[in-house]
């Protein structure tokens, strides 16, 4: 009777232990990456630029909101329509004077944020949303083919001169899809123009300075950076990748968001796992009979696995030479704007910074956000903007 009821009981205890082992394992599998945040700087609510290409307007203005926001404690939310009209008739203008010569389309970079809001001005986004056409979310996709047929048909025009109306008629057609720009607006029961709120919210663009770091131009000295979405060829300081990351770390930690243009096509980024990794593909980070396992699969094994993003892996070291590399050989290219507003650490102790993005959030692991590592953000990063004061003064007083 004892004997059969320690069997019994011994039975169970397999049973739980295999159910314990089982649990933990599925716990073990579902777990992926693991992040604690370090530091997350106050920052505006998660915007959807849906299916528009101006995320450059949209991470511009949330880095400005989040300026605002750190100098008056107040949160705005301005229209980002307003500067994508102004951008997309300037451009116009431009792109005929270069009979076409020029990259023409709804990209831009933050240049243009600033640009606008010190020309122009600023409105909030209830005095204009921009959607004109019949949609509730930002729908460009006939918007920027015909405004594309329209400055084509102006150069190709067998007048052999320009009438003085073309530009009247474009910005009518943005009239027609994003609306009248305001001249006038109430906004908390006073009256403004773009320019006297821009100028009542405080903001003063030469406040913000813009950073790249290639090593083809001289460093500490501005150039123009090659990119299809720099129409303007504005000029960017270019500092060594590792000042690049000081600038970056120092103003968050400083209480400081940076926006961030980044090029997001790599197979590294996993929108939908919510992280952003370069993984070492020539060494496993696995110790063993693991290791070895690793070393006898074959690149394409290894490629699969080291992009599954079961969890954090080995990454490769950046150099500045890599970036250079990528970039002269089209494999990291202009691509989308966002902000940095924090970092975090995974289970394993790896840096990564928290990107808010503006593709909405609903059923988003991250609700709206992504964990970038440290790799990613140094070789992938086209170029980023801050605030003068966020920039250690060690490296201001290197700029020329």
């Amino acid at each position: 009777m004892n004997n059969k009821f320690t069997t019994v009981l011994l039975a169970l205890l397999m049973m739980v232990n295999i159910s314990i082992f089982a649990q933990e394992e599925t716990q073990e599998e579902e777990k992926g990456y693991v992040f604690t945040e370090d530091i997350n700087v106050p920052h505006t609510a998660v915007r959807n630029q849906y299916r528009s290409g101006t995320c450059w307007s949209f991470s511009g203005l949330s880095f400005v909101e989040a300026e605002v926001l750190r100098e008056t404690g107040t949160e705005y939310d301005f229209s980002e329509m307003f500067c994508v009209y102004h951008t997309y008739s300037d451009k116009s203008e431009k792109y005929v004077r270069l009979a076409g010569h020029l990259n023409f389309g709804a990209g831009a970079e933050f240049t243009d944020v600033f640009r606008v809001i010190e020309k122009y001005g600023l409105v909030p986004e209830e005095a204009y949303a921009g959607l004109e056409y019949g949609e509730e979310m930002h729908t460009h996709g006939e918007m920027d083919i015909l405004l594309k047929s329209y400055v084509d048909a102006i150069v190709k025009n067998k007048n052999r001169k320009l009438t003085p109306v073309w530009h009247d008629g474009f910005n009518k057609l943005l009239d027609t899809y994003l609306g009248e720009l305001p001249e006038n607006f109430s906004f908390d029961g006073n009256d403004y123009t773009p320019a006297s709120f821009r100028d009542a919210v405080g903001v003063d663009v030469n406040n913000y300075i813009e950073f790249t770091s290639y090593n083809h131009h001289p460093f500490y000295e501005s150039f123009a950076v090659a990119i299809p979405d720099n129409w303007l060829w504005a000029k960017w300081m270019n500092i060594p990748m590792d000042e690049m990351m000081e600038v970056i770390d120092n103003s968050l930690e400083n209480g400081y968001t940076v926006a961030w243009g980044a090029d997001v096509s790599d197979k590294g980024f996993s929108w939908k796992k919510g992280v952003a990794v370069i993984p070492d593909l020539e060494k496993g980070n696995l110790e063993g009979t693991e290791k070895e396992k690793w070393e006898a699969l074959t690149d394409k094994e290894k490629k699969k696995a080291a992009y599954s993003f079961e969890g954090p892996s080995k990454e490769k070291t950046i150099t500045q030479e890599m970036r250079q590399e990528s970039y002269d050989n089209y494999m990291v290219t202009d691509d989308h704007g966002m902000l940095i507003v924090g970092t975090a650490t995974d289970q394993e102790g790896n840096k990564y910074y928290k990107i808010k993005n503006s593709w909405g959030f609903d059923g988003h692991i991250y609700d709206g956000y992504f964990y970038a590592s440290k790799a990613f953000v140094q070789l992938q990063t086209i170029g980023i903007a801050v605030n003068k004061e966020s920039v250690p003064k060690n490296i201001m007083k290197k700029l020329k």
